[in-house]
């Protein structure tokens, strides 16, 4: 592997939805916003990298995965504005 700028911004991408991952385990109250929105930054930073270094399965799952924060996002947005 060569650490060109798409390989860079994907691990980059990859280290954020392990903080998110780390942080969903280990907070003692999980805030949503943050979460998802660490979640749709890694998968958007994963997939710009796979536009350069493609993989189908790799691009599938950051997909469904970005749709699935974005989601979230939007609901935890909306419940905030609710309160």
């Amino acid at each position: 592997m060569t650490f060109d700028p798409a390989n860079v911004i994907g691990l980059s991408g990859s280290g954020l939805m392990v903080i998110a991952y780390a942080y969903s385990n280990m907070a003692k109250q999980l805030n949503f916003t943050f979460f998802n929105l660490l979640n749709l930054i890694g998968s958007l930073l994963l997939i710009y990298s796979l536009t350069v270094h493609f993989n189908v399965a790799s691009m599938a799952l950051e997909v469904v995965w970005a749709v699935i924060a974005l989601i979230g996002l939007d609901k935890a947005l909306r419940k905030g504005k609710a309160s």
